[in-house]
């Protein structure tokens, strides 16, 4: 018998081609159940669900429904997918052949074993079943009853946990996605994920057809590379430029993230799966953090009226939400990520994926409590964390947490860094229990600490580097580090924290800053050799031109991109002027060479006149001065004696013989400087100090007489000297007798002469306690004809001659004295 599609139009009766009262009549009284279904099918031809068109009065009385109950099979009986049943109406509609299907039934406020029967009758299809509510049970329907409602439980169980699962899964604040294959196709986001993306359509398609904003920057080139290595990809604070309005407007932010390779059942890399925060936040001073929640309460909200308004398309998926709940647990279970749920105020652990359980080796963890299983959490202030999350039902976020695990066998404790959120989940509108997300970024916060160091003593050598170092930020080149020797090029200028023009207007129109922008944009070095630039060194002052020998090199981040500059400078400016100056003076300097030599020819020349007249006056002068000298003893002879004890002839005879005395006296020295002339020539001897001195003494026996000097000599630290013994015998001697002669006549003399040696010096010393010079006449010591003191007879010329001999052996003279105290000569000569 065949049934027409078209829906009753009056009580219980079936719209029958061929209806009769008999065949109606049949079908009230019948005790077996009689159900038309009517199939419904997607656009694409898929079929999805039967609409119910006809229930007879048995079928009313055993499932409490309406003859004409309207709605569709899964609206009315949903677990009719999860039992078996609704996979049976579509095998027996689609194929034509009729079948029969027993199951126990205790869902959608049924609980019975039914026989069911099927068969398509043109477009309908026909069911009947009885249930077994008036029959005993056997004890095979007993146990096979008693074994379907422990798969039932633990169905329900399950789908309990993945429906938690994929609760949490949908409402983590971290983002969470699941790409398929070389070209990243999006199989799985959730809300978080998307909300970053806009909530533009996303599920199926390519990731990079999907944010195509992520083009040119290096998330695609990660993927890629972790599809094909296998290998796990970290980012921590990772900047990212996101069209988060789905205008083409790209708005900045920071996030860490995870992304690790899913595989097949045979191990090959599948796909990516994708585990990030977004922690723009955090990075922009960690703030505002109260109007985020706010902010996900809101999303929760709206997403779970967006959910009831879905309801009846996910019902009509109902088996795609079963497949997806299995991939959100086996995603939860692979992850590296560490994924717990815990219940109630005590925080006991309801699940655990394997890599929480690996954080806690050989520690038995289900149905315990965090403080039972990890005591050191709690020390670490981890279980108050949770207290005050599940009590406020804030989320917590942590970043780069350290967290200390004691290990078996008596190991070492293991000190590990995570980022993680502690998120209260409520049930019934009551917080029931926490779930966290955490993954282990110990590598990265190590290799950070270490680059840090690095970086620590690498601008730690910069700041004591002689050589000036910059370090210049950004495309604006702000000064991030400046070391003293850069900054000595321009002492009184504020560099620090500066941009560079900011800081050096004056280099605006010259080749500086498009050569940074070319080793910026390139990272290619840059050496300049003497550049030169006009520049002040101090603020306000005057631009001078300073040359500068420089290389610039690119500063790169911790992902290889540049992002400043290096500077290594040098100021060369006083070489490239000296050289300049070199250059400039060397036809100079042989014009003055040419000039001094001819100078010196002349001076030659004059020198040899000078000796010359010099040789001649005085032995020209001796023979007139002698025949004086005669005269002046002739005329004593023939005086008679009264008139030369006159009071006016005496003194007249006196001046006479003196001037005689004092002529023939500067005859004879400035002999000795005409011999001093030619003393370069004497040769070197070895001369025993004390015999010299002692000769002395016997020359200076008159005047050391009258005086009664304490003469001290200690030379016993340099008994003998290499010199021309005619020279050192005339230091000597002219320095002992002016010691003599100017004494201070109130105190007794006392002249002491020391000699001493060092590796290149000779050293000797003549000290008196006469009467001393001051500042002025020490000024005029050793010049010629120079006399000090007008009451002892001398010409000069002594003093003059010492200095001269020891100049001319490479040596020096000094005095030191003081009115009233005294005088000391040094003689310093080469060793």
């Amino acid at each position: 018998m065949e049934f027409s599609s078209t829906a009753p139009t009056n009580g219980a009766r079936l719209p029958l081609p061929l209806a009769n009262d008999l065949l109606q009549s049949v079908l009230d009284v019948s005790l077996t159940a009689l159900q038309l279904w009517r199939p419904i099918y997607e656009p694409d031809g898929t079929l999805t669900d039967f609409a119910f068109d006809y229930l007879n009065p048995a079928g009313q009385r055993m499932l409490t429904l309406p003859a004409e109950p309207g709605g569709t099979l899964l609206t009315h009986f949903p677990h009719t997918v999860e039992t078996g049943i609704f996979a049976f109406y579509c095998r027996v509609f689609e194929t034509g052949e009729a079948g029969r299907y027993d199951v126990n039934y205790q869902h959608d406020g049924l609980d019975n074993y039914y026989h069911i029967a099927a068969q398509r009758s043109g477009a309908l299809l026909v069911v009947s079943f009885t249930d077994t509510a008036d029959h005993g049970r056997s004890a095979v329907e007993q146990d096979l009853r008693e074994s379907q409602a422990h798969e039932q439980a633990a169905l329900t169980e399950a789908l309990r946990q993945r429906q938690r699962l994929l609760s949490v899964f949908d409402e983590a604040p971290g983002m969470i996605a699941r790409l398929a294959g070389p070209d990243h196709i999006i199989e799985m986001a959730n809300d978080a994920f998307r909300q970053t993306f806009g909530f533009r359509e996303m599920v199926g398609r390519p990731y990079r057809e999907a944010a195509p904003e992520l083009a040119g920057q290096p998330f695609f080139d990660w993927l890629d590379e972790v599809y094909r290595t296998g290998k796990t990809h970290y980012g921590n604070e990772v900047p990212a430029l996101l069209d988060r309005t789905n205008s083409g407007r790209l708005d900045p932010g920071y996030f860490n993230f995870i992304y690790q390779a899913t595989r097949d059942a045979a191990g090959a890399v599948a796909g990516v799966l994708i585990f990030a925060y977004n922690v723009t936040e955090q990075v922009l001073a960690r703030q505002q953090l109260l109007q985020l929640n706010q902010g996900l309460e809101i999303r929760v909200r709206e997403h779970t009226q967006a959910a009831l308004a879905a309801q009846t398309e996910a019902l009509s998926t109902a088996r795609h939400q079963v497949q997806e709940r299995e991939a959100f647990y086996q995603v939860f279970e692979q992850t590296s990520a560490l994924i717990a749920l815990l219940r109630e105020p005590s925080h006991r652990i309801e699940y655990y994926n394997p890599a929480y359980q690996r954080l806690f080796p050989g520690r038995e963890l289900r149905n315990r409590t965090i403080a039972e299983v990890a005591p050191e959490a709690a020390a670490q202030g981890l279980v108050a964390l949770l207290d005050g999350v599940f009590q406020k039902g804030e989320t917590h976020f942590g970043n780069e947490l350290p967290f200390v695990v004691e290990q078996p066998d008596g190991q070492p404790a293991k000190t590990s860094y995570f980022n993680f959120t502690y998120q209260a989940y409520q049930e019934d509108g009551q917080t029931a229990g926490i779930s966290v997300f955490a993954y282990d970024v110990t590598d990265q916060v190590l290799a950070r600490q270490q680059r840090a160091a690095q970086q620590l003593e690498l601008e730690q050598l910069f700041m004591q580097a002689p050589a000036p170092i910059a370090i210049l930020a950004g495309p604006e080149y702000v000064f991030r580090l400046v070391n003293p020797a850069y900054q000595h090029i321009f002492p009184g200028r504020e560099l620090l924290d500066k941009p560079l023009l900011t800081a050096l207007p004056e280099l605006t129109d010259t080749p500086i800053p498009a050569l940074l922008g070319q080793v910026y944009q390139t990272g290619v070095p840059y050496v300049a050799q003497e550049m030169p630039l006009m520049m002040a060194r101090q603020d306000g002052g005057a631009l001078e031109e300073i040359y500068c020998t420089f290389s610039y090199q690119a500063h790169r981040d911790e992902y290889g991109a540049v992002d400043g500059v290096r500077v290594f400078a040098h100021d060369v400016t006083e070489q490239v002027r000296a050289r300049q100056a070199v250059a400039a003076s060397e036809q100079q300097a042989l014009d003055l060479a040419r000039e001094l030599t001819a100078a010196n020819e002349q001076l030659s020349r004059t020198n040899a006149d000078l000796d010359n007249f010099i040789y001649t006056a005085s032995h020209d002068l001796r023979t007139p001065i002698a025949n004086i000298e005669g005269l002046v003893y002739a005329l004593l002879e023939l005086l008679p004696a009264t008139a030369q004890q006159a009071t006016e002839v005496q003194p007249l005879l006196h001046m006479m013989q003196s001037a005689v005395e004092r002529f023939k006296l500067t005859l004879a020295q400035l002999t000795d400087v005409i011999r001093l002339q030619a003393s370069h020539s004497q040769p070197p001897e070895t001369v025993d100090m004390a015999t010299l001195v002692e000769d002395v003494c016997a020359d200076l026996a008159p005047l050391l007489t009258a005086a009664s000097p304490q003469l001290v000599v200690d030379v016993a630290r340099c008994p003998t000297l290499s010199f021309a013994p005619r020279n050192l015998r005339s230091i000597v001697y002219n320095l002992l007798s002016n010691a003599v002669k100017y004494r201070d006549p109130s105190r007794p003399v006392v002249v002491e002469l020391r000699c001493h040696c060092t590796e290149t010096s000779t050293f000797l010393e003549v000290q008196d306690n006469g009467l001393g010079l001051d500042e002025a006449q020490q000024a005029r010591l050793f010049g010629l004809f120079q006399r000090l003191h007008s009451h002892v007879e001398g010409t000069g010329v002594g003093l003059y001659t010492i200095k001269k001999i020891v100049e001319n052996a490479g040596g020096t003279i000094s005095v030191r004295s003081q009115p009233g105290v005294g005088t000391t000569f040094v003689v310093a000569l080469p060793a």
